[in-house]
């Protein structure tokens, strides 16, 4: 081995400690950065041969990469769009809002922008499954949209069901005449009446009056009508009406005598018109059980409305978000519903740590990495997406400053190396010639 070989090596141990420093720097600069892989520098050698039987003088160089498959451990948060992966994954990022391109991250320290849309602290926005009204993905999973927490603004919900608790006073004095709609019509005066309010599916509050009139033993009559402008509904009154019957007893025999086998409730339709913008709705209505005493019963004590309990909501904004497991990205609004807008998936590659480092901590697939898998979050090989929760970065500062006193002093050798050689070299040329 020549002393310029000598020479070489020496500069080779430069170099590759030079770039062991870069990679323990970054790691040190980069200990609190969520998601943060550990930078690893792996040395090998080279070798310089003349041919077979000489000896041969060994350089080294030094490869940086990042133990991608490496989890930091969890660290919890008071952010619901705070999101860190329990297993293998990425979350799929884009690094602008118009932007085509995928990258791939564990940063999950999403908040949402000024428009909406989750964006983490390197400015990578989140992208998912937007979901339809029944809370399905696309059929194509590579459909994926930005993910904007303000896309609903608000929910409503529509009265279904509506139960009545009442008794009606069975000494009260027969109508026997009474035909039906004779109540809406002011022509009978009701023995019993109460107006309820229920929601329609705009969340407004709509009043529906139960009348309700002797005709026979254990016999009452009985409308709903509309009590709020008679065009909403087209003029239609009264909107149902019916005859209910009771056992000697006082308990409800049958909800509707029209009705076979005898029932407890009645389905009304409120025929909304056109001009309020209201589909038409149907209403079940609970006035008991059959032989039971739970709802409307007829005894001989003043007539009353115990209670009344219908379901639906008025209008209300949304007031949070909150992300399961499985990544559904549920919408939660001040009126206490809450409704599924998104899906956010986990992307999974054949070889992760071949995946090609951008800025922002995050990745790009190329042909080493293999294409990204996108999955549903926590099946198969995807893991969970936890909330609150982001992962802390792998970092060891106690490992890292060992590295940095073990590769200053290899730097150091590797620097003796060229200034010995060089000595010797000029000792070589003070040699007397002739």
């Amino acid at each position: 081995m020549s002393l310029f070989g000598s020479l070489n090596i020496g500069v080779a141990g430069l170099a590759a400690n030079s770039a062991a420093l870069s990679a323990t720097s970054s790691n040190i600069a980069n200990v609190n950065t969520v998601g943060y892989k550990e930078a690893t520098s792996n040395f090998s050698t080279f070798l310089n041969s003349s041919g077979l039987g000489t000896t041969a003088s060994a350089g080294v160089t030094a490869v940086i990469g990042q133990d991608v498959t490496t989890q930091g451990l969890p660290i919890t948060t008071t952010s619901s769009t705070d999101l860190s992966i329990a297993g293998n994954g990425f979350f799929v990022v884009s690094p602008t809002t118009n932007s085509p391109v995928q990258e791939y991250t564990r940063a999950g320290s999403f908040k949402p922008d000024a428009n909406g849309y989750l964006v983490n602290s390197a400015g990578l926005y989140l992208r998912g499954w937007a979901l339809d009204s029944q809370g399905n993905i696309p059929t194509n999973t590579g459909d994926l949209s930005l993910i904007n927490v303000s896309s609903v603004s608000g929910k409503a919900e529509a009265t279904q069901n509506l139960g009545l608790q009442a008794n009606l006073q069975s000494s009260a004095t027969v109508v026997p005449t009474y035909t039906a709609g004779e109540m809406a019509s002011g022509t009978v005066t009701p023995d019993f009446q109460r107006t309820i309010n229920v929601y329609d599916s705009q969340g407004g509050s709509q009043p529906l009056t139960f009348s309700f009139v002797k005709t026979a033993a254990n016999t009452w009559g009985y409308e709903v009508t509309y009590a709020g402008t008679p065009a909403n509904v087209g003029g239609t009154s009264p909107l149902y009406s019916g005859t209910m019957q009771f056992n000697s007893d006082g308990s409800l025999a049958n909800a509707d005598t029209s009705a076979s086998p005898a029932t407890g409730s009645i389905a009304l339709t409120i025929p909304w018109a056109g001009t309020t913008g209201l589909a038409s709705q149907t209403i079940n209505i609970s006035l008991g059980t059959v032989d039971g005493t739970g709802g409307v019963t007829q005894y001989d004590s003043t007539s009353t409305l115990n209670a009344s309990t219908a379901d639906g909501k008025p209008f209300g904004t949304v007031t949070g978000v909150n992300v399961s497991k499985d990544g559904t990205l549920t919408a939660q609004f001040s009126n206490g519903l809450t409704q599924d807008i998104y899906r956010i998936p986990v992307a999974t590659f054949a070889n992760p740590n071949g995946l090609s480092q951008v800025s922002g901590n995050a990745y790009i697939a190329n042909k080493s990495s293999g294409a990204a898998d996108i999955n549903v979050a926590d099946s198969g090989s995807a893991g969970g997406i936890a909330s609150q929760s982001l992962e802390g970065s792998t970092v060891d500062l106690a490992n890292e400053f060992t590295n940095l006193i073990t590769t200053q002093r290899a730097y150091s050798a590797s620097a003796r190396i060229i200034t010995t050689a060089d000595q010797m070299l000029q000792q070589l040329e003070q040699l007397p010639t002739g």
